[in-house]
């Protein structure tokens, strides 16, 4: 982590008390910003907090924490898979390193997804996390994330981005890389595989050498 990062919760001292969504204020715990690491080569956009995430304020949190014995698997860990965080720390406080957490959106209601003006409304707080993090790979993790980011910071026509077919795959991105993922709980035992071993050569690569490419 950064040297001079004080803290890894919404460390850019994004406004926590936004107001721009209405009837998304009505129904959020807290607004929820990005976490982990600002030094970080990968970051993660999911589509919208999780309800724990919303309770606890830290992106992408499963629901009944770390040691919960739901099917399927958590993107906790799989980052723990990878070396990328500490198994031992506290659910609510994972300790991330090369690794930042966020979504395209930062409240939850608890009923439905956001709109596409709900998703508007949040995209500076997103491009400004790109910008100051300037990550090497973007992970976004599901359909929704994918989309808006492809059509956002790629070249690739939004009609091309399948999220089954590019699971695991990378997309040439403006300056970076895109891996995409399905949502964690959503994969089948070998998309997880196939995802981790993807992502295990890219961080023996020389990812860094990336950098300024434009096309896919």
């Amino acid at each position: 982590m950064d040297a001079n990062q004080r803290t890894r919760a919404n460390p850019y001292g994004m406004d926590e008390d936004c107001r721009n969504c209405p009837a998304l204020c009505e129904t959020r715990t807290q607004v929820v910003h990005g976490y982990g690491d600002v030094g970080a080569d990968f970051l993660f956009v999911g589509e919208r907090p999780t309800a724990r995430a919303d309770e606890v304020g830290i992106p992408f949190l499963a629901e009944g924490g770390s040691d919960a014995e739901d099917e399927g698997t958590s993107l906790r860990r799989m980052l723990e898979r990878l070396g990328l965080c500490d198994s031992t720390s506290p659910d609510d406080r994972p300790e991330l390193e090369n690794v930042y957490l966020t979504n395209l959106t930062r409240c939850r209601d608890p009923d439905r997804k956001p709109t596409d003006e709900e998703i508007g409304n949040c995209e500076p707080y997103l491009n400004a996390e790109i910008r100051m993090i300037n990550p090497e790979i973007i992970v976004p993790v599901g359909e929704r994330a994918l989309s808006e980011i492809g059509v956002e910071y790629t070249t690739t026509p939004v009609e091309d981005l399948d999220l089954e077919a590019d699971h695991a795959t990378t997309v040439r991105g403006r300056g970076f890389e895109l891996v995409p993922m399905i949502e964690p709980r959503e994969q089948t035992d070998e998309q997880t595989q196939a995802w981790l071993e993807r992502f295990v050569e890219l961080m023996a690569s020389d990812y860094r050498q990336t950098k300024g490419r434009q096309e896919r």
